[in-house]
This record gives structure tokens, sequence and C-alpha cells, in this order.
């Protein structure tokens, strides 16, 4: 899906590591909420209260999930799951535009 219909932006975005990377919440009529957000290049760790599926609309990045001591490599067009109560490890390579979806 590339565009979502009837929803609610919050207008603040959520800024993190010092810019280099924001979000903005979409909150649709169901109560369901997802950001949209860009990553600019560099090394991130984030941490999950729900669990998240995370859509890489364009960009290039390696992920170290939870449990693992392997990267991962995810590019545009690709998609991965993050569990609930966990951190993650992001190293971004080029400019990443992202949906985070949370799921229950």
């Amino acid at each position: 899906m590339s565009q979502f219909e009837n929803v609610s932006v919050t207008k603040q975005a959520n800024v993190y590591f010092d810019g280099k990377v924001t979000s903005r919440k979409v909150t649709f009529a169901d109560g369901t909420v997802k950001t949209l957000g860009i990553m600019l290049p560099g090394e991130y760790e984030f941490g999950t209260a729900a669990a998240e599926l995370m859509e890489i609309t364009a960009g290039e990045l390696e992920i170290l999930l939870p449990g693992s001591s392997a990267w991962q490599q995810v590019v545009g067009g690709e998609s991965f799951n993050v569990p609930a109560n966990a951190s993650f490890k992001l190293k971004i390579h080029q400019l990443t535009d992202y949906c985070c979806s949370y799921l229950d």
C-alpha cells in the first residue's frame, strides 16, 4: 500500500540520535498506529515495547535481531519483524525510508 486513507498524522516528529532518525505517527480510524520515518547513514540501537513490522520502502541497511549473531541485509521493498520487549541494532548504509507497524 503506497497511500493511507482516513488517518490522523501527528505534526510533531519523533527525533532520535541528534536528528539522524525521524518519524511521524499515523493513527488509523480503528486506533492502530504506524510510524513513517527516515534514517540517515549510521549505527543505531532501538528498543521495542510492542512487536513491530518494519517495511523498508527505500534504502539499504543491516539489522542484528535479538538472539542472532549474524547481521541480515535488508533493502527497499523488503521487511523484517522485531519481537516485543527487545532491542535490535541497525547499520544504515544509505538514506532509508521506512514504515513501522506496531503489532499486538
